[in-house]
Formats: C-alpha cells, structure tokens, sequence
C-alpha cells in the first residue's frame, strides 16, 4: 500500500467499520459524520447513555468480525430524493439533514457487505474491510452537532489506523510519550501555571512565579531580538472604540469572537488583535518614504471568544499574549520584507531548539476584504519571497486571513508534532480602510503595504509547546530555577547560602532546599522538579570550599568551585544548549 495516498482512505474506511459495529449493538443510535483527520478517524453517535470503556472493548470486536468477514465496500449513486427517503425511513436523521443541504441532485452511498450497513459517502474507500490490517479505538469526547453549541451534543469516538501493526504500536508508543509530556500535568506539577475555571473563568491563564519568570525569560529574550533587526516597540490599550473595529473591518467579519461593551453610551470592544492600535500610530504623523520600513512591535494581549468545547491548556485559551508586529513599507520593499521575517522567525525558533518545520501558503478565502489586484499582489509578494528564499511550501487554497494571504510555519517538537506557530500575513486592504500613506519620491500621497507577523504566534500556544517539546526538561537558559543547593544538615546552611548568593550575583537563578527532609527525599524531588543542576553540600565541600555539582538527569560531576561552575554554566547559557 502506497502509505501517503491511501491513508486517509484507510482510516476513512475504519471510520465506517466503526459504525456499522455501533449500529450492530445498539440499532437505535443515530449516526452523524466519520471522517479520517490527521493520524486517524472519528464518528459521531447520538446514543442516549454514555459509551463506557466496557463498550469500547465491545465495539472493538465487533469492527475486528466485521474485518475478518473481508466485505466490499460498494459505492452506488442514488438520487438526492431517494437517499433522502431511505434514511428518513431509517430514523437516521442527522443524515436526512446532510442531504437536505446538498445542492447536487445525484449523491453517492457506499454499502459494506450485501447492503449491512449504508452510508451516505463520497469515498473512496478501500476495497474491502480485509484491507484494514491495524486499528485501535483511542478515547469518545462531546461534540455538537455541525459544531453549534445550540444543537445535539453527540459522542464522538477517536480510532487511528495503520497500514501495518508495527506503525500502529509506533504510533501508540508515542501517544504514550505524549501523556507524559502533556503541558496541562507538567504545567501543574512544576507549578507553572494554572487555570481557575471554576472561581475566574474558562481558558484564562493564570503564571505561578515560576511561569512568570519563564514568561519573562521568553518576552526578554523576544523584545531584544527585535529591538536588534530595527523594530520599535510600542503598547496599546486593551479595548478600544466599537467604531475603530468598524473600519478595520473585525465587527463585519469578526464579531462573533469579540466581546462588547458599552461605555458612557458608546459601543467599546475588547481588541482580539492589536492591528489598529498600530494603525493609529502609523497615522499620528507624515511619513516619508525615506523612513521605510517602518517596524512596530508589541507584546499585546488579546482576547477572543472561543467555545467551551475547543479550549484546551495553554494551546487555545480566550486571554493570550501575541508577539505581534506590523511592518510598514513600499511595494518595492515587500518582498524582501517578507524574507527578512522569514528569516528573524527560524533564528528565533532555532534559539528555542526547533530546528524542523513545514510551511504552508494559505491564499484569499471566501469572506474577505480588499480589491482583487490586491490579493493577487500580495499573494504573489509572499511566493516569491519563500521561493527566493528556496523553502518548501505547501499550498493552502482559501484559508487566508480576511484581510490578506498568509505565511504559516508550524514546527515541530521532539515526537515529530506539528504546531501551529509563526505566521506572516501581506495586507493591502487595513491600510486602505485607515487611510495610511506616505509622501513617496515624486513628493506625492502613495498607500504604504503592511505586514501582520507574530514569531511566537502567542506566547500562550508557544509556552505549552516548549512544555512539551522538552517534557519540562528546559535547556538551562529558560529553566525557572536553575541550580537547587542542598545542603546535608543545618550546619553547612551558610555555606550554601553563601554559594548561592554567589550564583545570584551572576544572574543565576538559585533555590536552597534547607528543608528538615531526608537527603535522598530532597534530590528526589529536585529531580521532579526537573532542576537542571543540584549542588550537594556537607562537610567535604564546606571544608574544601567547593561544591559537588550534579547535573540532571543523574550525571554527577563531583566537586568544583562555584568559580568554575559560574564559567560552566555562562557557556551553556550562550550556547543554549
């Protein structure tokens, strides 16, 4: 089997096993869509009681008889009218609803076997149910139906299928990596960062000192690379006038993500994105084209109105901070523009120790703004720029921004995952609606292009991916807390102060565990704490005037000075290693 063509088509298949399994235990619930998504499948059941993991097992020998039975998969057209009635009179109506919906007058079903389970499909499928070699089902989750909260909440069961049982047990070996890794646990066992839903409110972030500092450590590090490459940072309220989102164009194509408020008799928002700030202060002077580009940056957090159902950790929250910048220049100036993002987001993504990614050109999408000739400028500005730059890309057709086609460059962690990070979208139209211009060489008004970029994409998103990129274990440069001291009994406590002021004086971030704990209690948890260096101190290295260093996971360095540790660790700081 050709494994990257037919993939898909194998898991969209198990997805149909997977329901006719269901409607053989239980023929009263009524099924909704099963797609194949990235690394396996899903099917939505509207079943009264709740899928147990008992029924899972169930429902697994039930696909695994229906495999070994090696029934085709036979696709028939039928006519809209027709389908409509066959399912209707199966009482199968979320599929009535599909139907209704489609424009076409001819459809497709695909019967498994001599008509035992009927589904309304385009395939393709596989040719039999024999070919499917390796599936596990994973987990079931809510889901409305059509994704709106004010309809049906279906239960979706999660599968994934192989082509082989080797990559199956792959793939659950790094599913099982990935738990471990999981940014929610770490993020609270390391006391990182929370989210009070109860008491605050759903997906809003609260850092625990030692997430804040690390938050410090990211922003730091961030605004001076920035400040590095020409940019001048700036910072804007968090809401503004209902009328600024007006002309920017968010009330029209946005609103539903928004929150309002209303302020001395004035519609108010909240801003989702911190565009027209930047454009207000763009457009509070003259500008020349000598001046170009122009390059704002700010950390600015926003706020969007995301469901419940969607929010997950720190990768989809409602509240989060965006490294977002704005870049003013010519037309002769985008292009190179462009490449010169390109190139400060792989310097910073490598900083943090990604070093693959893939990228993705998202072009105009059906709802937008702006004048044609634009979209086509812009879209040709941003090809050319990763061509030039000779970067692999894949097209995304229609999934552009509203206002602009889009760079996206999603990285990838130490599993192989992919996530969605850097982006850099080319807009002609926001500079358009706000009137921005400049006095070109001729001394005349000319319109300035603008780009959108956020390297991060959120510091949010970006801080739960370093999570789990290092399952907790941060290069020293961005551990919260870098050296723990230990000292064996109270009577060596002042040295141990006095090693650690020394480590403070050098910017190194120091904790004393005097705790009244055992030894071997104290490094342990030290360990969990994924502490990248311990200090051990008793009367050997008190009498020495020496430490004896410990580097995790379990590597002990025996005794030096702090001197020589200090110099030590300065290079793996720089390094970043």
């Amino acid at each position: 089997m050709d494994y990257s063509r037919d993939i898909d088509k194998l898991r969209h298949s198990c997805s149909h096993v997977l329901a006719q399994a269901v409607k053989e235990i239980w023929p009263d619930v009524k099924v909704g869509i099963g797609p194949a998504i990235d690394n396996g499948f899903y099917y939505d059941f509207d079943k009264k009681e709740p899928f147990t993991d008992q029924d899972l097992a169930q429902i697994t020998k039930g696909m695994q008889k229906i495999i070994n039975r090696d029934l085709p998969f036979v696709c028939t057209a039928i006519k809209k009218q027709q389908a409509l009635e066959l399912f209707r009179g199966q009482g199968e109506v979320y599929k009535a609803e599909i139907i209704d919906g489609i424009l076409d007058e001819e459809l497709t079903l695909y019967t498994t076997g001599d008509g035992e389970f009927v589904d309304l499909c385009k395939g393709p499928h596989v040719g039999s149910t024999g070919e499917i070699k390796a599936f596990k089902l994973l987990s079931v989750a809510g889901a409305y139906w059509r994704g709106d909260e004010k309809r049906a909440m279906l239960q979706r069961i999660y599968g994934t299928c192989f082509p082989s049982k080797e990559e199956l047990a792959a793939y659950l070996k790094m599913l099982e990596e990935a738990d471990k890794r999981d940014h929610r646990k770490l993020g609270a066992a390391l006391d990182l960062f929370h989210i009070y839903q109860e008491e605050a409110g759903a997906g809003l972030v609260f850092y625990h000192p030692k997430g804040a500092l690390m938050r410090k450590i990211l922003e730091d590090f961030t605004k001076d690379l920035h400040l590095k490459r020409g940019y001048d940072l700036v910072i804007t309220p968090n809401f503004l006038r209902g009328k600024l989102w007006e002309i920017s164009g968010h009330a029209e194509h946005y609103r539903e993500n928004m929150y309002y408020f209303n302020l001395d008799g004035e519609d108010y928002a909240v801003k989702p994105m911190n565009c027209p700030g930047h454009m207000l202060i763009y457009k509070s002077k003259l500008h020349s084209y000598r001046e170009f580009p122009i390059k704002l940056f700010e950390l600015g957090t926003v706020y969007r109105y995301e469901k419940a159902g969607v929010l997950h950790g720190l990768l989809r929250v409602r509240g989060f901070t965006q490294d977002d910048a704005h870049v003013f220049c010519r037309r002769d100036q985008v292009q190179q523009e462009i490449e010169k993002v390109l190139d400060l987001a792989f310097e910073l993504l490598s900083a943090f120790g990604f070093k693959d990614y893939e990228i993705e050109l998202s072009t105009q999408p059906v709802k937008h703004i702006g004048k044609q000739e634009d979209w086509d400028l812009a879209t040709s500005a941003l090809k050319n720029a990763l061509e030039n730059k000779k970067i692999v890309y894949q097209l995304n057709e229609g999934d552009g921004a509203f206002y602009g086609p889009k760079i996206d460059i999603k990285l990838k962690d130490a599993l192989g995952r992919k996530w969605q990070c850097s982006t850099v979208q080319c807009d002609f139209a926001l500079p358009e609606r706000f009137d921005l211009s400049f006095i070109n060489a001729q001394g005349q008004q000319e319109r300035p292009i603008m780009l959108h970029r956020a390297l991060f994409g959120s510091v949010e998103r970006f801080f739960g991916t370093l999570i789990e990129h290092y399952a907790g274990n941060f290069p020293l440069w961005l551990s919260p807390v870098q050296v723990n001291v230990i000292p064996i009994a109270p009577e060596y406590d002042d040295f141990a102060r006095e090693a650690a002021d020394a480590l403070r004086a050098e910017g190194l971030r120091v904790e004393v565990d005097g705790r009244n704990e055992s030894l071997g209690k104290r490094i342990r948890d030290g360990r969990l704490q994924r502490v990248p260096y311990m200090f051990i101190i008793g009367e050997k290295e008190v009498q020495a005037r020496k430490v004896a260093v410990r580097k995790r996971p379990e590597t002990d360095l025996g005794q030096m000075s702090v001197a020589e540790f200090i110099a030590r660790a300065r290079k793996e700081i720089v390094d970043k290693i």
